[in-house]
C-alpha cells in the first residue's frame, strides 16, 4: 500500500491512495497502478488493492502487475470502468511473450464486454 520509487528500490511513507488523491487534482488522466511483489511474476492481478484504489478516486486506474492470462482480464472486467473512473485498462507483457495469454483473444472480451 505504500509508494515504490527509484526504480522500485526505495519504500516511501506515502500511502498509494494518498498520492493518487493529491493527482487527481491537477487533472491527470489516468494512474497505473502496479503491484510491484506481482510485476513480472504471473502470479495474478492484485484485484484486491486495485479496487480499492481504483474506488477511493475518482481518476480511472490502468492495472498493472502480475498478468497471467484470460482470467486475469476477464476479473478485471467485472470491475468495469465507471463514469467518474474505475478501472479502464491493464498493462501485460509477460504473459503475452510466454504464450499464456491470447492478445487477441483479450482484445475481443474486452470489445464484446464493451458492446454488451
Amino acid at each position: 500500500g505504500k509508494v515504490a520509487i527509484q526504480g522500485w528500490k526505495v519504500v516511501t511513507d506515502h500511502k498509494v491512495t494518498d498520492l493518487a488523491r493529491q493527482f487527481e487534482q491537477v487533472g491527470i488522466a489516468a494512474i497505473i497502478y502496479t503491484d510491484i511483489n506481482r510485476d513480472g511474476m504471473m502470479g495474478g492481478i492484485n484485484l484486491q488493492s486495485t479496487k480499492e484504489l481504483a474506488d477511493g478516486i475518482s481518476v480511472p486506474v490502468i492495472a498493472s502487475g502480475g498478468v497471467n492470462d484470460i482470467k486475469d482480464v476477464e476479473a478485471l472486467l467485472e470491475l468495469e470502468a465507471r463514469v467518474d473512473g474505475g478501472i479502464v485498462g491493464v498493462i501485460t507483457g509477460r504473459a503475452i511473450y510466454e504464450g499464456t495469454l491470447d492478445l487477441a483473444e483479450a482484445i475481443a472480451l474486452t470489445r464484446a464486454k464493451r458492446e454488451s
